[in-house]
């Protein structure tokens, strides 16, 4: 039988942007997510299920909105009766130079639909977070301004329709490894990110020192995503700014 989610309330939880935010990350992981009764999430087909890391062949890929997820019930953010719903809106590869992400564009309307679907199984339904992590794309057009308005548009939207001015927001660096081999490309559009959510409001950008690339834990020449163990931390490091920008109001 099919569940009907419009009896559950949830927090949502939103998360958008390419490969490093779909989760790309392999590798052990010591506490690896284990699904549970209070977390759920959202596919971009509209599926929902409980939460639980995706499989590529032998491998299991992490996901930081995952520990996200877990330290916001385990600090207590999730009030009794409430459920966790996480929109897992990002896709690999993506950017807003291939006019994916712009307002008008198939994936920012489907991270939108998304949304709107969320808040309307249940009106006690609440957004309480939009998680973003892009931007590796768009260094083949490494302009600043022009994806500083990008993303600033894309915020401002998704908070209008969450019906929330304070909505936090919350982006990180790229993964370490890949941005200090590219980074004459990366400069610009990092700065773009760090200054949106320095200027926005009630939003924080993350540092990724210290987290590994697949290749860093693996050994398979992939430099560019973050690793299963980094996403978990990365995952902490996201909560981490949350609870400050909750708290600092």
């Amino acid at each position: 039988m099919l569940h009907d989610f419009k009896n559950d309330v949830f927090d949502i939880i939103i998360q958008g942007g390419q490969s490093n935010s779909e989760g790309c990350g392999i590798g052990p992981l010591e506490h690896p997510f284990q699904p549970n009764a209070e977390i759920y999430m959202m596919e971009n087909d509209f599926t929902i299920m409980t939460a639980r890391e995706k499989v590529w062949g032998n491998d299991a890929v992490g996901n930081y909105a995952f520990s996200f997820a877990e330290k916001y019930v385990i600090n207590g953010n999730l009030k009794p009766d409430r459920k966790l719903l996480i929109l897992l809106a990002a896709v690999g590869g993506t950017s807003f130079h291939a006019r994916r992400w712009g307002l008008e564009d198939d994936l920012f309307l489907i991270m939108i639909n998304m949304l709107e679907t969320a808040l309307n199984l249940n009106p006690e339904n609440r957004p309480v977070a939009l998680l973003w992590h892009q931007g590796e794309s768009d260094t083949q057009n490494p302009v600043y301004d022009t994806h500083y308005n990008n993303l600033s548009k894309l915020v401002n939207k998704v908070r209008s329709v969450a019906g929330s001015d304070d909505l936090p927001f919350i982006a990180g660096n790229f993964v370490p490894q890949w941005y200090n081999e590219n980074i004459d490309i990366c400069i610009p559009i990092v700065k773009a990110i760090r200054d949106v959510c320095a200027d926005i409001g009630h939003a924080a950008f993350i540092e990724s020192d210290g987290l590994q690339s697949n290749n860093e834990k693996v050994g398979n020449d992939d430099k560019i995503h973050f690793s299963r163990e980094a996403l978990h931390f990365l995952g902490h490091r996201y909560y981490n700014a949350y609870d400050g920008i909750i708290y600092d109001v």
